[in-house]
Formats: C-alpha cells, sequence, structure tokens
C-alpha cells in the first residue's frame, strides 16, 4: 500500500470514527425525542444533569479542536472548566444551541481530516508534546463523546425515559 493510499485509508477510517464509531451510539440517537422536562433532571447519583453532561460533551470536542488549529490556546482549568457550573440550566433553544453546535465542531474536525493538505500527524508548533498529533487528538475526542454519549443513553434508561421507538440499536 503506497503512503498516500494509506493516508486516504487513516483519513476515511478517522472520519468514519468521529461520525459514525460502528459500536457506539452516535449523539442524535442518544438525544432523539428526549423529553424537554428532563434536561436539567440530575439521574440518580450523578452531579451533573442530562444537559450539562451534553454541555460536556461538546466543550471537551471543541477545547480538542480549538487546541489543534488555534496557535493561541488557553487551557481551562480541570475538571471545572470542562463542564457547566453546577447551577446552569438549559431550555429547548439552549439544548438545541448545544447539539448544533457540537455538530459544527465535528464538522470542522471532519473538515481538517478529509483535507489532504492539512498534516494529521505532526503535532502543531504550539503543541505541548510532539505526540500531541491532530491524529491522536481527534482519536481521544472520538473516544470521549463515544463514552460519555454511551453514558448519556445509559443514564436515559435508567431514568425511563426512552419510547421503544426511540431506542434503535438499544434495543
Amino acid at each position: 500500500m503506497s503512503v498516500n493510499l494509506a493516508d486516504q485509508v487513516a483519513r476515511a477510517e478517522l472520519c468514519f470514527t468521529l461520525r459514525t464509531g460502528d459500536a457506539h451510539m452516535q449523539l442524535d440517537d442518544a438525544v432523539r425525542n428526549f423529553p424537554p422536562a428532563h434536561y436539567n433532571t440530575h439521574p440518580p447519583h450523578t452531579p451533573y444533569s442530562f444537559w450539562q453532561l451534553l454541555e460536556h460533551i461538546r466543550f471537551c470536542q471543541w477545547d480538542i479542536l480549538d487546541y489543534v488549529r488555534n496557535p493561541g490556546y488557553q487551557s481551562v482549568p480541570f475538571p471545572e472548566g470542562v463542564w457547566p457550573p453546577p447551577s446552569e440550566v438549559a431550555d429547548e433553544a439552549r439544548w438545541q444551541a448545544t447539539i448544533a453546535a457540537f455538530h459544527a465542531d465535528l464538522d470542522a474536525i471532519e473538515a481538517l481530516v478529509a483535507n489532504p493538505d492539512f498534516d494529521l500527524y505532526r503535532a502543531p508548533a504550539h503543541a505541548w508534546e510532539a505526540a500531541h498529533t491532530p491524529f491522536r487528538c481527534f482519536l481521544v475526542a472520538a473516544d470521549h463523546n463515544a463514552y460519555h454519549i454511551g453514558e448519556l443513553a445509559i443514564l436515559r434508561q435508567v431514568m425511563g425515559l426512552w419510547e421503544q421507538a426511540d431506542k434503535g440499536r438499544m434495543g
């Protein structure tokens, strides 16, 4: 396999993992027909609401994208900086804005990955470590998204917030 073909395959597989992920539920499936009355519900034994979890997913994906492309990137304190304040709530507009922003940032990541002129394999000059290549960072984003989208779906199941038709691959 030539380097060019290998690069094309790697880019296609990374885009597929970011968008679909085979064994992972997609965000739109996890939030389909989510009951608005529960956007701000805290599932049992969790310090965050469904919307706060959704906003955490969105923010972390954006943060990784910002780290990769912004020479002036500034990190936020961890963990408090990557979660909304505990008192922050969402209405329908904010819930939808979080979902739309997640998709816009995912589209931006995919555009970079699909661009053969974008170097996926060398860390940007401003990166903290040489190992922080865009390829690795975007794999981290895919992994983080999959983890928390699955968490959102399971917490939704625990709370009895699925209609049978909405469960998709959860059955």
